[in-house]
């Protein structure tokens, strides 16, 4: 079951001034909302009260084990009513506190300083990005900012039909779906709280105040973090976000290494090679990363034989895990975050794939959709996250609607602690300078003005029994045409990919002692036969992925022969056909014809 630290229902933190325009011209200073937020200044936020833990010290003791409160979808809607309309203006400032419930009774996260890289540490301000804090004062008339005239921008609406929650089908949304329009002076008409004036202007590095104050509200539902100084920052998706994590906490010159699952995301590898950033592979079982090799690993190391200093950073996809689709139970996770405040480790977590947990597999099950279930048993069902057993604020999460909405928004958040949330969004501020407005208005549009946190909610259960239907058509079609002798695979409780493994000790390679002498080590005779096997599956009219292309260690010769597939977008019939010609290069080169 799942926990959440409590909060009561309260206004929303510090409200600070927005500048509402209307044809590009300030035209008075107004608040964040229309209602008073009561009981805050613009100084003190709700985190800002509590008190901060000194480095090197624990903050609390482990959060306890889930199911004894969270933050409701009624809280946050009480919260909204109280803090009234949500108004900011292009280039407006907002932070998380601003819309988080009261955070009394959690400590603050610990400070992270000798984690940061000699870059992030020396990361000042952007000034012009700074000087947005004047436009709060009543009666500026701004000639110092770049904001263009919105009269200029040659779009004066946008359009898009959309499915009502909770009926998501494309018959469904052809049928009954709904016209939404975003026009370029919606707010300043009091039409919508954002409009194309202000998402198609420049804007904060951290993304727009509605944009934040929806994952904000998103995050504490779902995970609650269990400190107080909590933050998100928008993001240009999670791979860009991995890449400025990785700057904000590695360092070629002190000779930095990351730790992650033996087998990983080859896009992350590939993002920190270049930055001088040795990659080591954890072991690895059917539910995942290994906490006790990873302690070993950490325990033991040895800097000279490595080539690098001992790791301090851990990064991992723990639920549906790219590519093998192993989900970390509940004890596992906790296990992993004792061993990383063992050995002071930070942790990126990224979870694209953490709502589309599924139920257990069974053989010819099509029909999986719960359509009586409720949005609080679906988020009691989920495996609680790392961030939401964080007591150190050791954790920056990578969330992504790429893989629950639309992959092409490339719009994400991180969620941490407010000193490393600081950082990351310096290196925004010259990097990206924050995501694309048409992507945050409409997302807005959709999620927040339509959908809302019940139909998001929904909108992920229905996608999840959609994959866990994939899954199931993937997995059926393995039983009919794999061979069993040589083929094994555990079904994946999350994500998209299915990971099968193929015994190469069965091999001629391995069976036949002169073969052995004639091919040289295990590693080199494994990947020998994968090339045979991905080759067969090409002539044979299949792709699927070769293992060796995801191992965290490119050069460590591999010890297990893999392929993944996925089952993410080929229809069951396809999948059925594209597994039945796998299994048949398979059969080929072991030669079981």
């Amino acid at each position: 079951m799942r926990r959440a630290v409590t909060a009561g229902i309260g206004a929303h933190g510090r409200a600070r001034g927005a500048v509402a325009r209307s044809v590009g011209v300030v035209v008075s200073l107004r608040t964040f909302h229309s209602k008073p937020a009561d009981g805050y200044s613009e100084a003190l936020g709700t985190a800002a009260k509590t008190t901060d833990v000194p480095a090197g010290q624990v903050a609390a003791e482990p959060a306890p084990p889930f199911g004894e409160s969270r933050v409701s979808m009624a809280d946050v809607a009480a919260r909204r009513a109280k803090a009234g309309r949500l108004i900011a203006g292009a280039a407006a400032y907002s932070d998380t506190d601003m819309f988080k419930g009261p955070s009394a009774g959690k400590p603050r996260a610990r400070r992270f300083d000798h984690h940061l890289s000699a870059e992030s540490a020396i990361r000042e301000p952007c000034v012009l990005k700074q000087a947005a804090k004047h436009l709060k004062k009543p009666g500026l008339i701004s000639l110092g900012g770049g904001l263009p005239c919105a009269e200029n921008f040659p779009i004066a609406s946008l359009s898009m039909h959309i499915p009502l929650a909770p009926h998501f089908s494309e018959e469904a949304t052809v049928r009954n779906g709904v016209d939404v329009t975003v026009g370029k002076y919606d707010a300043a008409a009091g039409i919508a709280e954002y409009d194309l004036a202000t998402a198609l202007n420049y804007g904060q590095a951290n993304g727009s105040p509605q944009m934040n104050r929806f994952v904000a509200e998103h995050t504490e539902i779902a995970h609650n973090p269990p400190y107080a100084d909590w933050r998100s920052c928008l993001t240009v998706g999670s791979t860009a976000a991995l890449e400025q994590a990785l700057r904000m906490l590695c360092d070629r010159a002190r000779g930095d290494a990351i730790i992650t699952e033996e087998y990983s995301f080859s896009t992350a590898v590939e993002t920190a090679m270049p930055l001088g950033v040795k990659v080591f592979g954890v072991e690895m079982d059917g539910e995942g990363l290994l906490p006790e090799s990873m302690d070993e690993l950490l325990t033991t190391w040895d800097e000279t034989a490595r080539g690098a200093r001992k790791p301090h950073v851990l990064y991992t996809v723990p639920s549906g895990q790219n590519p093998t689709g192993a989900t970390q139970g509940e004890r596992r996770r906790r296990d992993i975050y004792a061993v990383a405040s063992k050995h002071d480790i930070y942790i990126l977590e990224d979870e694209p794939y953490y709502f589309l947990q599924m139920p257990p597999y069974r053989r010819g099950q099509s029909v999986v959709a719960k359509p009586d279930e409720n949005v609080d048993d679906f988020l009691a069902g989920l495996v609680p996250s790392l961030l939401s057993m964080d007591v150190d604020g050791r954790v920056m999460r990578m969330d992504s609607f790429s893989k629950v909405v639309v992959p092409g928004s490339r719009l994400g958040w991180v969620t941490a602690s407010e000193q490393m949330i600081e950082r990351y969004i310096r290196h925004a501020e010259v990097c990206n300078q924050g995501p694309s407005g048409f992507s945050q208005v409409l997302m807005h549009k959709l999620l927040d003005e339509q959908w809302g946190h019940e139909g998001y909610f929904r909108w992920l259960m229905h996608l999840r029994g959609e994959y866990t239907r994939r899954r199931n058509a993937l997995l059926d079609a393995c039983e009919d045409f794999l061979p069993r002798e040589v083929t094994s695979w555990q079904a994946p409780m999350a994500g998209m990919f299915h990971w099968i493994k193929v015994d190469h000790t069965q091999h001629p390679l391995f069976t036949s002692p002169s073969a052995m002498v004639r091919t040289g080590d295990p590693g080199a005779r494994i990947l020998q036969i994968e090339e045979a096997i991905f080759e067969k599956c090409i002539a044979n009219g299949v792709l699927v992925g070769r293992g060796s292309w995801f191992r965290a260690e490119h050069g460590r010769p591999p010890r297990g022969l893999f392929f993944r597939t996925t089952f993410a977008a080929a229809t069951p019939e396809n999948m059925r056909e594209a597994i039945s010609r796998f299994g048949a290069a398979v059969r080929e080169v072991y030669g079981m014809n």
